[in-house]
């Protein structure tokens, strides 16, 4: 382990706050990764405990790194859920069970560095921005199909928020209004059609109806075994009805990317989450190519869409260049 404890570097701190895991990164002053600590979460263990968790891992990654709290000059968190930005709490977590959770307030008593709170989707954002796919752009959108889908949006080197929630929930825009329901209860919005849950769905229905022999011998039926892997490896070994279930939902996408492109005229729309990394040549293209054939011909050339670079760092790294940005524009 490498100590630091007399030099005077400036660190920084990363914290994804995801629904299965904890994960800490410590950063050095140029965003070198230098300690790093991760825990899993506990399902609905409480929010004192929860908290307790949260700085026992914060703990663990300084004591890698080999610095101490005096020497860290902030630490961002992303959050899932939505978020009071003026309390800087958490107002309500489902996957976690926790409900008006204190979360900058429980890490800055124990450590006493200031904190910086945002929700997880707009921290990996805000990390392609700051050293991914969406790098030197003037304004980059971002969305991360997933169990949901989510979205987030860097304009002129600031997350686009409202004045106390997060926004750009590009996943509850209805896309067809008589189509099934999502998670919210909402009929046909983007996540009703093309989230990574819906597309499992209509895949174990095609498993079961005998049209998906791979994905049916790989993971059989139940949506818990349909990850992004599966989907891949059954469009890859010639499950057709599989592959059209995906192109059909990359047809929605595309017309979340219309949207977006008409309003904001984004440089760069970056596409994250483990379906894009599992399937990028197969999804990418064909919601490009169905996106600019509906957008104005104004409009047809100003942005770029791209595959997310930074994986599971975008979000600690987006956390951490938030929380510096957030530091040194109040000194």
């Amino acid at each position: 382990m490498a100590t630091h404890e007399n030099d005077n570097e400036s660190y920084w701190i990363g914290f994804d706050l995801g629904g299965t895991k904890m994960l800490a990164v410590v950063y050095n002053s140029d965003f070198k990764k230098v300690g790093r600590a991760r825990k899993k979460t506990k399902g609905r263990e409480g929010m004192a405990a929860g908290l307790k968790r949260i700085n026992a891992v914060i703990s663990a990654a300084m004591d890698d790194a080999g610095v101490s709290a005096q020497q860290v000059k902030g630490l961002g968190i992303g959050c899932p859920g939505p978020l009071d930005l003026k309390k800087r709490q958490i107002r309500t977590a489902p996957n976690l069970g926790w409900d008006d959770v204190p979360v900058a307030k429980s890490i800055e008593n124990e450590f006493g560095f200031p904190v910086t709170i945002s929700n997880d989707v707009d921290a990996g954002v805000f990390g392609e921005y700051s050293f991914g796919a969406g790098k030197g752009a003037r304004c980059v959108f971002g969305i991360f199909p997933g169990t949901g889908i989510g979205g987030g949006c860097v304009y002129e080197g600031k997350l686009f928020r409202g004045a106390n929630c997060t926004c750009m929930e590009i996943g509850h825009v209805p896309i067809l209004p008589q189509g099934r329901l999502d998670g919210a209860g909402n009929a046909g919005t983007l996540e009703a059609v093309a989230s990574r849950l819906s597309i499992a769905s209509d895949a174990s229905a095609a498993a079961y109806r005998g049209q998906a022999p791979v994905l049916l011998e790989d993971a059989g039926t139940d949506l818990s075994n349909i990850r992004s892997g599966a989907l891949a490896n059954s469009v890859a070994n010639g499950d057709k009805a599989v592959k059209q279930i995906i192109e059909k939902a990359c047809d929605h996408l595309a017309t979340s990317v219309v949207t977006i492109v008409h309003l904001m005229a984004p440089d760069i729309i970056v596409f994250g989450g483990g379906l894009i990394e599992a399937m990028p040549k197969l999804m990418l293209p064909r919601i490009e190519k169905a996106a600019r054939q509906r957008i104005l011909p104004s409009l047809r050339d100003v942005f770029e869409i791209k595959e997310a670079k930074l994986g599971d760092d975008a979000g600690v790294m987006g956390a951490a260049a938030l929380a510096k940005q957030s530091v040194e524009s109040n000194s």
